[in-house]
């Protein structure tokens, strides 16, 4: 399976909160092509090491097939025009998360990643918006996206194709390990908590917390 990539995006990190907090939510997309590094691609950066970036958050994909859920959703907000309304990194037509699983290694461009995790919407994605609730909105909708770890080092460009190389669990898709672990139907599978704690593809965090809820 392969998927055109639609618009790779970089952003740097600027104070974003009331706080005077930082994000680098805000990417552009870029014509060029890109250098893909084990921490994400040149340019890229992150406004808090401490829950964003590392190698298993080194690239987010947001699939672009869920904007035309978010304007009949929010409306026509401005953010939904173009790609990077999600600060995502990678944006494709095709790929899912009820498709995508944990493991699944993609070539891109030259670049070999591996999804690690989905992603666990914060607060930082409302303030974006102008509207608090979206985080809640993510989960409840099951449209978060997903990271990848960098496997192999390469370059990307717009107009390059994803490709699927591998997918080694295919009954774990992005969408049923995000609902189990964020979504809350993980209280009532213990074994797939089980089975998610120990699973060496998944991200270190992602296990922890599989273990936490098993408490």
């Amino acid at each position: 399976m392969t998927f055109p990539i639609d618009a790779i995006l970089t952003g740097k990190a600027q104070i974003f909160g009331t706080k005077g907090e930082k994000s680098a939510i805000a990417k552009s997309p870029t014509d060029a092509p890109c250098r893909v590094g084990f921490l994400g691609l040149d340019g890229d950066e992150q406004g808090d090491l401490s829950v964003h970036g590392g190698p298993d958050k080194a690239i987010h994909h947001y699939p672009r097939d869920h904007y035309p859920f978010w304007v009949e959703t929010l409306g026509t907000h401005p953010l939904l025009a173009e790609a990077g309304a999600f600060g995502e990194n990678i944006s494709t037509h095709g790929l899912t998360e009820s498709a995508a699983c944990i493991g699944d290694r993609y070539r891109l461009g030259s670049a070999l990643v591996e999804i690690s995790q989905g992603r666990q919407p914060c607060w930082k994605l409302g303030y974006r918006f102008g509207i608090a609730s979206v985080p809640a909105m993510v989960v409840k909708s099951r449209r978060s996206g997903w990271y990848y770890r960098v496997l192999e080092e390469g370059m990307v460009a717009p107009g390059d194709r994803l490709e699927l190389i591998e997918r080694p669990q295919p009954e774990w898709s992005v969408e049923r390990v995000f609902m189990l672990l964020i979504g809350g139907t993980g209280k009532l599978e213990p074994e797939a908590l089980r089975a998610l704690a120990a699973m060496e593809g998944l991200a270190g965090n992602w296990r922890a917390r599989a273990e936490k809820l098993l408490d």
